[in-house]
């Protein structure tokens, strides 16, 4: 199915490419529909066919934005939206459905949806639907502390101490945290060593200034294979967090 694209306005652009959504519906079709819908805005995607897989998915891992349908093999899609908020869960929902009574689209939004769309359904629609609940949760600080900091594909959740590069989380250690928070605060800036040093081990630091390359070497390890790299080498003077080539 052909579409147009909205995602060349940079602030959308910038939204898709550091949303990560999971679409439930226990239709293959309409899953496979959706996602391939979404990547093509450039979010990244994740699929659930019922409910309960939902649930483990949204509790064990980091999504922006629900899709989700509400007749499910097993738990409906309110249940599943009424459990998530009953544990503090605030992910955005948006109810996919062709339930498409008044009493029925009420229901969704009590229990904590934040959109209800009915299908048939237009993938325009859908793709508006989901820029403005993702706009609206993040200024609301639904989804995100306000304490973060955003960098193409890259998120860095200051209050969680949470590193997201391209819907995937990644897993560092205070130092590097610290050092990656340092470049991501300075986009595309070329740092010198002796500024990494004095900004992430302190002015005090006695030891060997190699270290730097060596925790550079670490954080390209962790964060390669999800998205462009970020972290570059400006030879000679130090390093930046930028785009390829840029």
């Amino acid at each position: 199915m052909s579409r147009a694209t909205h995602s060349s306005q940079p602030e959308l652009e910038q939204l898709a490419t550091t949303s990560k959504v999971l679409v439930v519906d226990d239709e293959q079709s309409i899953t496979e529909l959706v996602s391939t819908a979404l990547e093509l805005e450039g979010f990244t995607t994740d699929s659930a066919a019922n409910g309960s897989e939902a649930v483990n998915k949204v509790m064990s891992g980091h999504y922006d934005l629900l899709i989700l349908d509400i007749m499910l093999p097993d738990l409906w899609g309110v249940d599943v939206c009424k459990y998530l908020r009953e544990k503090g869960d605030k992910t955005p929902i948006i109810f996919l459905t062709a339930k498409d009574t008044i009493e029925d689209k009420v229901e969704g939004l009590t229990v904590g949806g934040d959109d209800y769309i009915t299908k048939p359904f237009s993938l325009d629609e859908l793709i508006a639907r989901t820029y403005a609940v993702l706009r609206r949760s993040t200024s609301e600080g639904n989804n995100f502390s306000n304490n973060r900091i955003v960098f193409e594909d890259l998120v860095l959740c200051l209050d969680t101490y949470e590193v997201w590069k391209a819907g995937h989380l990644v897993e560092l250690t205070p130092t590097e945290f610290k050092l990656l928070n340092y470049l991501a605060i300075n986009p595309r800036q070329v740092l010198t060593r002796t500024q990494i040093i004095a900004n992430v081990w302190g002015i005090e630091f006695q030891g060997d200034y190699s270290i730097v390359e060596t925790y550079i070497s670490y954080l390209r390890k962790k964060l390669e294979g999800f998205g462009l790299p970020l972290i570059q080498t400006i030879r000679g003077i130090g390093y930046s967090l930028r785009l390829p080539n840029a």
